[in-house]
Protein backbone atom coordinates (compact mmCIF):
# COMPACT_ATOMS: atom_id res chain seq x y z
CA UNK A 1 0.00 0.00 0.00
CA UNK A 2 2.77 2.30 0.47
CA UNK A 3 5.00 1.52 -2.01
CA UNK A 4 1.69 2.32 -4.29
CA UNK A 5 0.83 5.54 -2.48
CA UNK A 6 4.61 6.75 -3.55
CA UNK A 7 3.94 5.76 -7.09
CA UNK A 8 0.75 8.29 -7.44
CA UNK A 9 2.34 11.03 -5.57
CA UNK A 10 5.35 10.90 -7.66
CA UNK A 11 3.52 10.59 -10.67
CA UNK A 12 1.07 13.35 -9.56
CA UNK A 13 4.12 15.36 -9.13
CA UNK A 14 5.38 14.35 -12.67
CA UNK A 15 2.01 15.37 -14.30
CA UNK A 16 2.02 18.74 -12.51
CA UNK A 17 5.68 19.36 -13.62
CA UNK A 18 5.51 18.34 -17.28
CA UNK A 19 1.71 20.75 -17.34
CA UNK A 20 3.97 23.45 -16.04
CA UNK A 21 6.45 22.74 -18.73
CA UNK A 22 4.31 22.59 -21.38
CA UNK A 23 2.38 25.70 -20.76
CA UNK A 24 5.82 27.68 -21.14
CA UNK A 25 6.59 25.90 -24.33
CA UNK A 26 2.94 26.93 -25.79
CA UNK A 27 4.05 30.61 -24.21
CA UNK A 28 7.23 30.41 -26.21
CA UNK A 29 5.31 29.45 -29.50
CA UNK A 30 2.64 31.83 -28.96
CA UNK A 31 5.20 34.37 -28.94
CA UNK A 32 6.83 33.42 -31.73
CA UNK A 33 4.39 33.06 -33.72
CA UNK A 34 3.25 36.92 -32.55
CA UNK A 35 -0.10 35.97 -30.77
CA UNK A 36 1.08 38.09 -27.73
CA UNK A 37 -1.62 38.26 -25.83
CA UNK A 38 -1.82 34.35 -25.92
CA UNK A 39 1.60 34.10 -24.86
CA UNK A 40 0.95 36.34 -21.86
CA UNK A 41 -1.71 34.70 -20.89
CA UNK A 42 -0.02 31.08 -21.13
CA UNK A 43 3.16 32.81 -18.94
CA UNK A 44 0.99 34.11 -15.96
CA UNK A 45 -0.61 30.79 -16.02
CA UNK A 46 2.68 29.31 -15.73
CA UNK A 47 3.75 31.68 -13.11
CA UNK A 48 0.66 30.53 -11.01
CA UNK A 49 0.48 27.25 -11.07
CA UNK A 50 4.80 26.73 -11.82
CA UNK A 51 5.74 29.26 -9.93
CA UNK A 52 7.88 32.13 -10.39
CA UNK A 53 11.80 33.00 -11.84
CA UNK A 54 14.00 35.13 -13.20
CA UNK A 55 13.76 33.68 -16.51
CA UNK A 56 9.65 33.62 -16.88
CA UNK A 57 9.29 37.26 -15.54
CA UNK A 58 11.91 38.14 -18.30
CA UNK A 59 9.72 36.83 -20.94
CA UNK A 60 6.73 38.29 -19.25
CA UNK A 61 8.68 41.67 -19.76
CA UNK A 62 9.43 40.75 -23.27
CA UNK A 63 5.96 39.94 -24.36
CA UNK A 64 4.18 42.90 -23.06
CA UNK A 65 7.09 45.13 -24.87
CA UNK A 66 5.82 43.57 -27.52
CA UNK A 67 2.13 44.56 -26.41
CA UNK A 68 3.43 48.20 -26.45
CA UNK A 69 2.42 47.90 -22.90
CA UNK A 70 5.77 49.99 -21.50
CA UNK A 71 4.88 50.17 -17.72
CA UNK A 72 4.07 46.45 -17.63
CA UNK A 73 7.41 45.51 -19.73
CA UNK A 74 9.13 47.83 -17.49
CA UNK A 75 7.16 46.06 -14.27
CA UNK A 76 8.13 42.91 -15.11
CA UNK A 77 11.62 43.42 -16.47
CA UNK A 78 12.57 45.12 -12.21
CA UNK A 79 10.89 41.95 -11.00
CA UNK A 80 12.99 39.61 -12.82
CA UNK A 81 16.21 41.58 -11.68
CA UNK A 82 14.56 41.05 -8.07
CA UNK A 83 14.67 37.51 -8.03
CA UNK A 84 17.95 37.57 -9.97
CA UNK A 85 20.45 40.46 -9.88
CA UNK A 86 22.72 38.53 -12.74
CA UNK A 87 20.21 38.26 -15.17
CA UNK A 88 22.01 40.50 -17.75
CA UNK A 89 19.22 40.11 -20.63
CA UNK A 90 16.48 41.44 -17.89
CA UNK A 91 18.99 44.68 -17.61
CA UNK A 92 20.15 45.03 -20.90
CA UNK A 93 16.37 45.05 -22.20
CA UNK A 94 15.46 46.98 -18.95
CA UNK A 95 17.64 49.99 -20.14
CA UNK A 96 16.37 49.38 -23.63
CA UNK A 97 12.69 50.11 -22.77
CA UNK A 98 13.05 52.92 -20.32
CA UNK A 99 14.99 54.45 -22.90
CA UNK A 100 11.56 54.08 -24.65
CA UNK A 101 9.55 55.87 -21.84
CA UNK A 102 8.04 59.62 -22.66
CA UNK A 103 8.21 62.27 -19.76
CA UNK A 104 10.38 60.33 -18.03
CA UNK A 105 11.31 61.58 -14.59
CA UNK A 106 15.09 61.75 -14.05
CA UNK A 107 16.51 59.96 -11.00
CA UNK A 108 20.11 60.13 -11.56
CA UNK A 109 22.26 59.75 -8.44
CA UNK A 110 25.82 60.43 -7.81
CA UNK A 111 28.41 58.72 -9.91
CA UNK A 112 29.70 57.53 -6.41
CA UNK A 113 26.18 56.32 -4.89
CA UNK A 114 25.38 54.65 -8.48
CA UNK A 115 28.84 52.92 -8.24
CA UNK A 116 27.81 51.18 -4.87
CA UNK A 117 24.28 50.04 -5.76
CA UNK A 118 25.73 48.60 -8.88
CA UNK A 119 28.12 46.81 -6.98
CA UNK A 120 25.68 45.67 -4.49
CA UNK A 121 22.89 45.02 -6.96
CA UNK A 122 24.65 42.80 -8.85
CA UNK A 123 24.60 39.65 -6.99
CA UNK A 124 21.57 38.63 -5.01
CA UNK A 125 21.21 38.50 -0.74
CA UNK A 126 21.59 34.43 -0.55
CA UNK A 127 24.65 35.57 -2.87
CA UNK A 128 25.89 37.59 -0.62
CA UNK A 129 25.67 35.88 2.89
CA UNK A 130 27.69 32.86 1.24
CA UNK A 131 30.10 35.41 0.37
CA UNK A 132 30.13 36.42 3.89
CA UNK A 133 30.07 32.33 5.24
CA UNK A 134 33.34 31.63 3.04
CA UNK A 135 34.78 35.54 4.35
CA UNK A 136 34.22 34.29 7.70
CA UNK A 137 35.53 30.58 7.70
CA UNK A 138 38.90 32.14 5.88
CA UNK A 139 38.86 34.77 8.74
CA UNK A 140 39.41 31.92 11.28
CA UNK A 141 41.51 30.34 9.43
CA UNK A 142 43.84 33.46 9.03
CA UNK A 143 43.73 33.83 13.14
CA UNK A 144 44.26 30.09 13.52
CA UNK A 145 47.08 30.78 11.25
CA UNK A 146 48.72 33.31 12.67
CA UNK A 147 48.11 32.13 16.76
CA UNK A 148 49.63 28.50 15.96
CA UNK A 149 51.92 29.06 13.02
CA UNK A 150 56.05 29.20 14.29
CA UNK A 151 56.62 30.67 10.53
CA UNK A 152 56.93 34.17 10.31
CA UNK A 153 56.08 34.52 6.81
CA UNK A 154 52.98 32.26 7.37
CA UNK A 155 51.80 34.08 10.32
CA UNK A 156 52.09 37.23 7.97
CA UNK A 157 49.99 35.61 6.10
CA UNK A 158 47.28 34.88 8.51
CA UNK A 159 47.61 38.46 9.61
CA UNK A 160 47.14 40.41 6.42
CA UNK A 161 44.91 37.97 4.57
CA UNK A 162 42.46 37.48 8.14
CA UNK A 163 42.66 41.49 8.00
CA UNK A 164 41.11 41.72 4.05
CA UNK A 165 39.04 38.77 5.17
CA UNK A 166 37.45 40.84 7.62
CA UNK A 167 36.74 43.75 5.62
CA UNK A 168 34.91 41.28 2.84
CA UNK A 169 32.65 39.68 5.99
CA UNK A 170 31.57 43.64 6.79
CA UNK A 171 30.65 44.65 3.49
CA UNK A 172 29.25 41.12 2.12
CA UNK A 173 27.11 41.04 5.68
CA UNK A 174 25.81 44.46 5.06
CA UNK A 175 25.71 43.71 0.91
CA UNK A 176 23.58 40.87 2.39
CA UNK A 177 20.84 43.10 4.47
CA UNK A 178 20.71 46.03 1.98
CA UNK A 179 19.78 43.50 -0.70
CA UNK A 180 17.40 41.53 1.39
CA UNK A 181 15.64 44.69 2.81
CA UNK A 182 15.19 45.96 -1.32
CA UNK A 183 13.76 42.45 -1.69
CA UNK A 184 10.96 43.10 1.72
CA UNK A 185 10.19 46.75 0.88
CA UNK A 186 7.64 46.68 -1.24
CA UNK A 187 7.71 50.25 -1.80
CA UNK A 188 8.89 50.60 -5.43
CA UNK A 189 6.40 50.34 -7.90
CA UNK A 190 5.72 51.12 -11.36
CA UNK A 191 3.49 53.94 -13.23
CA UNK A 192 1.55 51.37 -15.29
CA UNK A 193 -1.52 53.47 -16.92
CA UNK A 194 -0.52 55.10 -20.22
CA UNK A 195 -0.68 58.27 -18.52
CA UNK A 196 -1.28 59.98 -15.13
CA UNK A 197 -1.68 63.27 -13.95
CA UNK A 198 -0.50 63.31 -10.36
CA UNK A 199 -2.43 65.72 -7.73
CA UNK A 200 -1.29 67.88 -4.61
CA UNK A 201 -3.91 66.07 -2.41
CA UNK A 202 -5.50 62.73 -2.15
CA UNK A 203 -8.41 62.56 -4.49
CA UNK A 204 -8.48 63.74 -8.18
CA UNK A 205 -7.59 67.27 -9.03
CA UNK A 206 -10.60 69.89 -9.37
CA UNK A 207 -8.44 72.44 -11.37
CA UNK A 208 -4.91 73.18 -12.17
CA UNK A 209 -3.76 74.46 -8.80
CA UNK A 210 -4.14 70.60 -7.47
CA UNK A 211 -2.28 69.24 -10.61
CA UNK A 212 0.91 68.15 -9.62
CA UNK A 213 2.96 66.62 -12.60
CA UNK A 214 2.25 63.74 -15.42
CA UNK A 215 3.74 60.63 -15.27
CA UNK A 216 3.66 58.00 -18.28
CA UNK A 217 3.86 54.25 -17.91
CA UNK A 218 6.94 52.88 -17.03
CA UNK A 219 8.39 55.95 -14.43
CA UNK A 220 9.45 54.07 -11.31
CA UNK A 221 8.39 55.70 -8.31
CA UNK A 222 8.87 55.40 -4.60
CA UNK A 223 5.65 55.01 -2.10
CA UNK A 224 5.44 57.46 1.11
CA UNK A 225 2.34 56.84 2.63
CA UNK A 226 -1.15 55.97 1.66
CA UNK A 227 -4.69 56.74 2.91
CA UNK A 228 -8.22 55.38 1.61
CA UNK A 229 -11.15 57.98 0.54
CA UNK A 230 -14.57 56.86 0.42
CA UNK A 231 -16.43 57.93 -2.90
CA UNK A 232 -20.21 57.01 -2.61
CA UNK A 233 -19.88 53.45 -1.42
CA UNK A 234 -16.63 53.20 -3.12
CA UNK A 235 -13.21 53.14 -0.74
CA UNK A 236 -10.36 54.60 -3.06
CA UNK A 237 -6.92 53.71 -2.24
CA UNK A 238 -4.33 56.67 -2.91
CA UNK A 239 -0.58 56.58 -2.52
CA UNK A 240 1.59 59.56 -1.69
CA UNK A 241 4.96 58.93 -4.09
CA UNK A 242 8.16 60.44 -5.16
CA UNK A 243 9.36 60.16 -8.21
CA UNK A 244 12.54 62.02 -7.68
CA UNK A 245 14.02 64.20 -4.63
CA UNK A 246 11.66 66.91 -6.54
CA UNK A 247 8.83 65.21 -7.67
CA UNK A 248 6.27 64.05 -5.09
CA UNK A 249 2.26 63.62 -4.94
CA UNK A 250 -0.61 61.62 -4.93
CA UNK A 251 -2.08 58.84 -7.39
CA UNK A 252 -4.77 56.41 -7.45
CA UNK A 253 -3.74 52.97 -6.27
CA UNK A 254 -5.17 51.63 -9.81
CA UNK A 255 -2.17 53.86 -11.88
CA UNK A 256 0.78 51.44 -10.30
CA UNK A 257 1.73 48.12 -9.72
CA UNK A 258 4.36 47.29 -6.82
CA UNK A 259 7.32 46.11 -7.86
Amino acid sequence: MKTKLYILLITTTLCFTSAAQSLVEKANAEYVADKYANAIQLYLQAAQEEGISSDLYYNIGNTYYRMGELGYSVLYFERALMLDPQNDDARTNLEFVNSKIQTKISQEKSFVVQLIDDFIGRLSSNTWATIAICSFILLLGGILLYIFSSIIFLRKIGFFGGGVMLLFLIISILCAFSMKSKLESHNKAIIISPSVTLSTVPRTPKDKNEEAFILTAGNKVTIVDSVETTIGEQQVKWYDIKADDTHRAWLKSENIEII
